[in-house]
């Protein structure tokens, strides 16, 4: 039934209907299909044509976000968009792309009703292929990265990182273990490009204005420290800009560590190259991206870095019917003086990119001319924390107040449709009248924990509990002690 539901067989008596097949939901994938749901209105009411998304999650997160949604400025419901509401035109299946077969013009789909089912993977048949799969984290072999590491390119990622940050500050707060506090205390950030400096920054910000509910953690308690393997920071804004960036974080008491690696963070404790060590719960990791692994298992030529090779006009070269962009796609920039450079794989580009694609789709369907895409690089904007930013945009520098202001602007302009705008407007008038939340909400990530103990089961622990920590005691010990037991004492704050 379900190999059914997802063939391209037609109805009896009707012409086969051209099924265009978008290979992800995020950025690229939702913008793409946006336009085509526009421009092929007649065709999509006519049953002459058929948009199907595959994506792994209902929805688009809008990453240049996730630093302040981290930080509690903005909800994590509002940095995410429904795709079912958004492309009602289209189809949208939630499963995973894991190969695409080109040549026989068929993909294979994991779904979650596939899982259940146990029948095995679903083939999906197509006419048009748009791949935009996006990217995962570049990680390297540090030892102790995938046992302690935490990445930040979800928004499960940037609420989970809020609700550890808080966590340690409670652990701090409650241990009189003074190697256990300065530990969690303590948070490494790896990677000094835009997701790595927002979020350090946001988050910084963040946990300095919630020392002031805390009787015995002061700001200067805090240790932040930022590893870049390189010279500089946020290379996207410039020299000069970087430099003042550095200078911002410093004065802000953050070590910025330059030419210096994550060697290892096995047992809590981050050693750099350059021979430092920190004792740490926390080890953050955006040192870069890294194409989708989908892109291996297809049939579509890839260049030296993964990323599928494509022309000016977004198609992917040497094939027919298939068109790409955004992260996974590398397109020549034709405004570039030396040949050979490719469009850099950011929001810039991607956004302006989509718009070409879906033209280039509707014109091949019809027969037109396709236009390549032309867009000359016009500079970034970054956030360094609340009223601080830099910004270097046609050749203008700014920094401070001025640069985090055109931040907000720009991101909030790109933001897609004008529900989440008007939310995320209204979320930032009434920070300003209203003081942060500091809550933290960990026990969102293991709801059923509660049930399970009550139920007498096991509960499974949070990851940041899970490696490290003896066996439990206090509050959870207290729970499967038999009625009418003598509780354990617990020691309290100090």
């Amino acid at each position: 039934m379900v190999k059914a539901a997802y063939s391209r067989d037609t109805t009896p008596g009707s012409s086969p209907r051209t099924r265009i097949l978008v290979v992800g939901g995020g950025y690229v994938g939702m913008y793409t299909a946006l336009r085509l749901q526009q421009k092929l209105k007649a065709e999509l009411g006519h049953g002459e044509i058929e948009i199907l998304v595959v994506t792994p999650e209902a929805y688009m997160t809008y990453q240049p976000f996730l630093p302040e949604a981290a930080a509690g400025a903005i909800s994590p419901r509002h940095v995410v968009v429904p795709l079912r509401r958004v492309l009602n035109r289209c189809r949208i299946l939630i499963g995973e792309v894991r190969a695409v077969d080109h040549a026989k013009r068929t993909a294979t789909v994991a779904t979650l009703a596939t899982e259940e089912e146990g029948a095995g993977a679903v083939q999906v048949g197509y006419d048009e292929l748009v791949i935009a799969p996006g990217s995962i984290s570049r990680t390297l072999p540090v030892p102790g990265l995938a046992t302690y590491g935490i990445g930040f390119k979800s928004v499960e990622e940037a609420i989970g990182l809020r609700n550890h940050v808080i966590e340690q500050m409670d652990i701090a707060s409650s241990t009189r273990e003074p190697g256990l506090r300065d530990a969690a205390l303590t948070f490494v950030f790896v990677g000094g490009g835009f997701a790595g400096v927002e979020a350090l920054g946001e988050l910084e910000d963040m946990a300095r204005y919630a020392t002031r509910y805390y009787h015995n953690i002061k700001p200067e308690d805090l240790k932040w420290v930022l590893v870049e393997a390189s010279g500089r920071i946020l290379p996207e804004v410039g020299e000069e800009m970087g430099r003042y960036a550095i200078r911002e974080l410093r004065a802000r008491n953050i070590d910025v560590r330059l030419d210096t690696r994550l060697d290892s963070c096995e047992n809590r404790v981050a050693v750099l190259s350059d021979g430092s060590r920190f004792p740490t719960r926390t080890v953050v990791w955006t040192a870069g991206v890294k194409p989708a692994p989908v892109l291996c298992a297809t049939d579509l030529p890839l260049n030296e870095r993964g990323r599928l090779k494509c022309t000016a006009e977004l198609t992917v070269e040497g094939v027919e019917h298939a068109w790409s962009a955004g992260d996974a796609a590398a397109v020549p920039d034709v405004t570039a003086k030396e040949a050979g450079k490719e469009c850099a794989p950011n929001a810039q580009h991607a956004v302006r990119q989509t718009k070409v694609l879906a033209e280039n789709i509707v014109a091949s369907l019809r027969g037109q001319p396709l236009k390549e895409y032309v867009h000359a690089y016009v500079g970034s904007v970054a956030s360094l924390g609340l009223h601080r930013g830099v910004a270097h945009v046609y050749g203008r520098k700014l920094k401070g107040y001025p640069a985090w202001l055109m931040h907000r602007a720009y991101h909030l302009s790109r933001m897609p449709t004008f529900n989440r705008k008007a939310r995320i407007l209204a979320e930032w008038m009434l920070s300003g009248l209203f003081k942060r939340e500091i809550v933290s909400l960990g026990s969102l990530e293991h709801p059923r924990a509660e049930f399970e103990l009550a139920a007498g089961g096991v509960p499974s622990r949070p990851l940041e509990r899970r490696h490290e920590d003896p066996p439990p005691r206090g509050r959870e010990r207290r729970r499967g002690q038999a009625p009418g037991a003598a509780p354990e004492a617990d020691p309290g704050e100090g």
